[in-house]
């Protein structure tokens, strides 16, 4: 496992770390992280994976306050290797793969304001921390994203890196598991959103929502879909083990 220092020194990704100054969040800021997490919370408990809840409370997330990273990261850190590094905003794919190769996660420390609560096109701390980073603290999944940005690290060929891409949708940002007999949410696309969340869980019920197939590397990386709309088509796992046995066979189909 890789453990990554502070001092760690980038090429493409170091012109976008910045510090989080966590003391200039003003009341209003926490207020609405507040709701934030309270709005998701009654539905995650129910719906969300084990593994996600569990992650929630392992790195300390609070319900009434938004995150102090360098807190997160101490509690995070000694569990899987990962940190939540806080960068300027929207990085290219270069820099993205960088720090996840190097168990770093590119977190943003802006917070959408309280008239875009339900949906902001750019991710802010919300979704990067409350949507990704609790499933970072799984040894599996921290194992699966790290050689998933080593392997994008890797390549220059555009249709494969969009390929890979693919992966990434329907994994980390529209991952669903099955446990206990149901559908379980751990992408953080799902996660951050509850529109997208009581689309999955209900169509589960009533074959109104997205088809849900088992896994499959291969249809994966040729799944198309669109950013802008409810996803016509997920892909359940069986366990964690699925994704990160996938990132290596695709490391072997696509660098081989």
């Amino acid at each position: 496992m890789m453990n990554p220092q502070a001092d760690t020194h980038f090429s493409a990704a170091e012109s976008y770390l910045i510090e989080q100054d966590w003391a200039a969040y003003t009341a209003e800021q926490h207020a609405v992280w507040a709701e934030l997490v309270r709005r998701r919370m009654p539905q995650l408990r129910e719906h969300a994976c084990a593994e996600y809840l569990a992650g929630f409370e392992q790195i300390g997330l609070r319900e009434d306050t938004i995150p102090d990273l360098k807190a997160v990261n101490t509690r995070l850190r000694p569990r899987t290797g990962w940190q939540a590094t806080p960068v300027s905003g929207f990085l290219p794919p270069d820099a993205f793969f960088e720090m996840l190769a190097a168990r770093q996660f590119p977190t943003t420390t802006w917070l959408r304001a309280r008239d875009a609560m339900e949906y902001t096109p750019e991710p802010d701390i919300f979704h990067d921390v409350f949507g990704h980073v609790p499933m970072h603290a799984h040894p599996v999944f921290a194992d699966f994203l790290q050689q998933y940005g080593k392997v994008c690290a890797a390549l220059t060929d555009k249709e494969k890196l969009e390929r890979m891409g693919r992966l990434f949708w329907f994994t980390v940002e529209f991952g669903v598991i099955r446990q206990q007999g149901e559908i379980r949410l751990y992408g953080s696309g799902l996660i951050s959103s509850h529109g997208e969340s009581e689309y999955v869980i209900e169509g589960s019920k009533t074959g109104h929502g997205p088809q849900i197939r088992d896994f499959n590397l291969e249809q994966v990386l040729g799944q198309q879909f669109l950013v802008s709309e409810m996803q016509k088509v997920l892909y359940a796992v069986e366990s964690f083990d699925q994704i990160y046995e996938a990132a290596h066979q695709a490391e072997e189909l696509l660098c081989g």
